[in-house]
């Protein structure tokens, strides 16, 4: 058969780069139970061909379990998976054609890191020709030809987790599943292998599944973040979406760094002007800027707001929303100063303060946020309260 420019070929099968769906990931009413224990609760979900989506949550929420079932490493205890135009659910690990990167990098000790790479390959019975072409490719991207003649015990953290990528990449999978791959490496070499790992997704651009309990992780890799908490999809959405548009309490809690300020207030006002108000606070917004808040008026909800959105503003700035606060901590980042301060009962943190403010514990400081940063969340619900 002659392959045209859109087919791509490797290891005997074909598929067409350009069909939609080829590579996509669809996760239909899945549930996870073991005994009691209901682990993973109606997940629906669609991650596009192509596209890197990022699972995070706390630890427990069922991000995990979820990679491991569409990896076939856990059966599913109800509802489907398929992956491109296959339903998966009863094929084995092997025959799903999918590679994993595990946290713990799970290389062969006793092997040299060009055997490693090669291991599956030799298994699917690849001439070795084409193994030595798969491999050079993939040590061409990493960067990693020096190492080939080593054993794992003789590499870093770093080395080791770019010989599980290759281990992936020789393999042309349909989907690249990741499993906190970078959760056993210091914060520098995070960061680099955050970098390396953008890098990679613009020359393989395989369809991604990425789990992380780190928010900044998922912010900084994903095209697509998927916000999960006691075995349930909270948001699915782009990072921009699930950080300017939270869908609930949590998901604004959990995303962001620092943490919102989350607080109790009451709704007052008129059709005019909104007051947002607590024993030591009052807020005066112009209520188009908030219009959906005004079905609560006389009602308590939950204000959030962002850290990096509170400025420190001198005596001589006036607007409805400046309120005043004492200093508690003071934490000099050396680009930023950041200070956690008290409010009545409230503690809020500020970020993105300079560096050479003169602001000590026990200050009182005059704070501001602009109207259309104020984040507002059903009390009992937790929902988000916006149009």
């Amino acid at each position: 058969m002659t392959l045209g420019k859109n087919t791509w070929s490797a290891g005997g099968r074909e598929g067409k780069r350009g069909v939609v769906g080829w590579r996509q990931v669809v996760l239909s009413n899945i549930h996870k139970r073991y005994g009691a224990v209901h682990a993973v609760r109606d997940v629906n979900l669609t991650i596009p061909d192509g596209a890197f989506a990022v699972l995070v949550g706390p630890s427990g929420c069922g991000k995990s379990t979820t990679l491991r079932m569409i990896a076939g490493l856990e059966e599913i205890s109800g509802g489907s998976i398929a992956i491109g135009d296959r339903v998966v659910n009863a094929l084995p690990p092997k025959d799903r054609d999918v590679a994993m990167v595990f946290q713990n990098y799970a290389l062969y000790q006793h092997m040299t890191v060009y055997d490693n790479l090669a291991f599956g390959l030799r298994n699917r019975k690849v001439p070795e020709a084409k193994i030595g072409e798969e491999i050079e490719r993939a040590v061409s991207i990493l960067g990693i030809r020096e190492l080939l003649a080593r054993k794992p015990r003789q590499l870093s953290g770093g080395q080791q987790q770019r010989v599980a990528l290759g281990r992936c990449i020789v393999r042309h999978p349909q989907v690249f599943l990741f499993d906190e791959p970078l959760s056993n490496l210091d914060t520098n070499l995070r960061a680099q292998m955050r970098g390396e790992l953008k890098r990679l997704r613009e020359r393989v651009p395989t369809t991604s599944i990425y789990v992380t309990h780190d928010q900044v992780e998922a912010m900084t890799l994903g095209d697509l973040v998927v916000v999960m908490k006691d075995g349930a999809v909270h948001q699915v959405g782009t990072p921009l979406e699930v950080y300017n548009r939270p869908a609930n309490r949590f998901v604004a809690s959990f995303i962001g760094a620092p943490a919102m300020n989350l607080f109790e207030v009451t709704i007052g006002g008129d059709e005019s002007v909104t007051v947002v108000e607590t024993q030591d606070l009052a807020l005066r917004v112009p209520s188009m800027a908030i219009a959906p808040v005004g079905a609560y008026r006389g009602r308590s909800v939950v204000l959030g707001i962002r850290p990096e959105q509170i400025a420190v503003v001198d005596a001589s700035a006036l607007a409805d929303t400046i309120f005043e606060a004492t200093v508690e901590v003071t934490e000099q980042l050396g680009c930023e100063m950041h200070l956690d301060v008290r409010l009545g009962q409230a503690v809020l943190t500020v970020a993105r303060v300079p560096p050479e403010s003169r602001i000590s514990v026990g200050d009182r400081v005059r704070l501001s946020v602009p109207p259309q940063q104020l984040y507002f969340f059903d009390r009992d619900s937790g929902h988000a309260i916006h149009s």
